[in-house]
């Protein structure tokens, strides 16, 4: 009897294309579509409606039964609150991270086995290996869209039972596939936008949750340049968006923010050199390992400190209380707090942890 796989179901080209590849491999396939944000437009129209009738569509294209299941206050609960809480503390969170975690690795999961799967699978670019009870997790063939940086809190047991139709495949093949199976989400765009909540005004969406609170924009020797719309809105080492150009003692370099100050509510800028931006470390407080552990305390391995970039020479160093200090091979530019440091060694990702602070 053949087994039934759960797909995660989005609207998107690529969780088609996992739900069509399982069908050709002779598993029995279920669509599942997440409906976690609960917003309409200006319009009136609710936000999710076009990607699920794109899931109805590629459903009926393949024969597959496709259902819909409501996460909303769970992603409430413990992801939007933790992405808010993190803004307020003038860090710069990655709710993509913790939405695999909480919600598609955890409560979808479960949901689906509740209907009889035997795996549950989604559109991620990435790879599993599965070796008796331990479980890797693998770069994607397609480095360019390599998404293990974003699945880096899994554990072992959220990585269980779990395929990656896509990973040995390039986006490319993947277009191709669906546009050679009359896939009605071949040339749909990718989403770029925060996870379920979509492309939107960044600023306008905070200002709805967080009161906006200006405040005074500085140098480090006293000089005032301007105002700024609140500390939320910037990141260490941004440079578009200041409303600061044409300063008199401005050499033709553009500004970027070195530092927010919660406490004061200022923020910090420099021009020129950048070197009060590269730092030599990071420390994280806690790191999800995979598969576990490892056996020695300080190691080199490779790391990513936000997603588009390459992997960066470093040694990890696992302090007793858990704790991690990295050292880079080579100073990082614009480290910035709430933001992941995920790790590699070789094709598997290792694990990572939430960066708390640079080490200059």
């Amino acid at each position: 009897m053949a087994k039934t796989v759960v797909v995660g179901m989005s609207g998107g080209v690529d969780s088609s294309v996992a739900a069509l590849l399982l069908k050709q491999q002779g598993y029995n396939v279920i669509g599942l579509y997440m409906s976690n944000w609960e917003e309409q437009d200006e319009c009136g129209a609710c936000t999710g409606e076009e990607d699920f009738a794109d899931v109805r569509r590629v459903g009926n294209a393949l024969g597959i039964p496709y259902y819909t299941v409501n996460f909303a206050k769970e992603y409430m609960d413990r992801v939007f609150s933790y992405f808010l809480a993190e803004y307020k503390a003038g860090r710069t969170p990655n709710p993509d991270v913790l939405c695999n975690r909480e919600i598609k690795f955890k409560d979808f999961k479960d949901y689906a086995f509740r209907l009889g799967a035997d795996y549950v699978a989604t559109g991620h670019y990435c790879d599993i290996l599965h070796d008796g009870d331990t479980h890797y997790l693998l770069k994607a063939k397609d480095q360019s869209k390599d998404q293990t940086y974003f699945l880096n809190q899994l554990s072992q047991k959220q990585l269980e039972n779990v395929l990656f139709p896509l990973g040995k495949l390039d986006k490319s093949e993947v277009r191709r596939i669906a546009e050679e199976n009359g896939l009605a989400t071949a040339t749909k765009k990718d989403s770029t936008g925060i996870c379920f909540i979509g492309e939107r005004n960044f600023r306008q969406f905070l200002q709805n949750y967080i009161p906006a609170k200006p405040g005074k924009i500085m140098t480090y020797d006293g000089k005032i340049l301007g105002e700024h719309l609140g500390l939320m809105y910037y990141t260490i080492g941004q440079r578009r968006g200041l409303g600061i150009g044409g300063q008199k003692e401005d050499d033709g370099s553009r500004w970027f923010v070195i530092e927010k100050d919660l406490k004061n509510n200022i923020l910090y800028v420099a021009h020129g050199a950048e070197d009060k931006l590269y730092s030599k470390g990071l420390i994280c407080n806690a790191v999800n390992w995979i598969p576990s552990v490892p056996a020695e305390k300080t190691f080199k391995c490779t790391g990513k400190f936000r997603y588009r970039q390459p992997e960066q020479a470093c040694t990890v160093n696992i302090k007793d209380d858990g704790s991690v200090y990295v050292e880079f091979e080579e100073k990082q530019r614009a480290i910035t707090e709430g933001q992941f440091a995920v790790f590699y060694q070789g094709e598997k990702c290792i694990g990572g942890g939430v960066i708390e602070k640079a080490i200059f």
